[in-house]
């Protein structure tokens, strides 16, 4: 996605760790971007690979 509701969703739907290849497993990778579906997601950090879809920006809460 080119255009961002606001810098923070930016950072964190960019956001690529040097550490962890995987985004799972990083625990400051927080937003998952889905190109397929064109969807937002945050990661649930609990060792497996789940998302929850989010509808509007965590920060600024503007609809994505």
């Amino acid at each position: 996605m080119d255009k961002y509701c606001c810098e923070d969703m930016k950072y964190h739907a960019n956001f690529n760790c040097d550490i962890h290849e995987d985004p799972f497993e990083c625990p400051d990778k927080l937003i998952l971007f889905n190109k397929r579906d064109n969807e937002y997601g945050l990661i649930i950090h609990d060792g497996g690979t789940s998302v929850i879809e989010i509808l509007f920006c965590p920060w600024c809460g503007k609809k994505l």
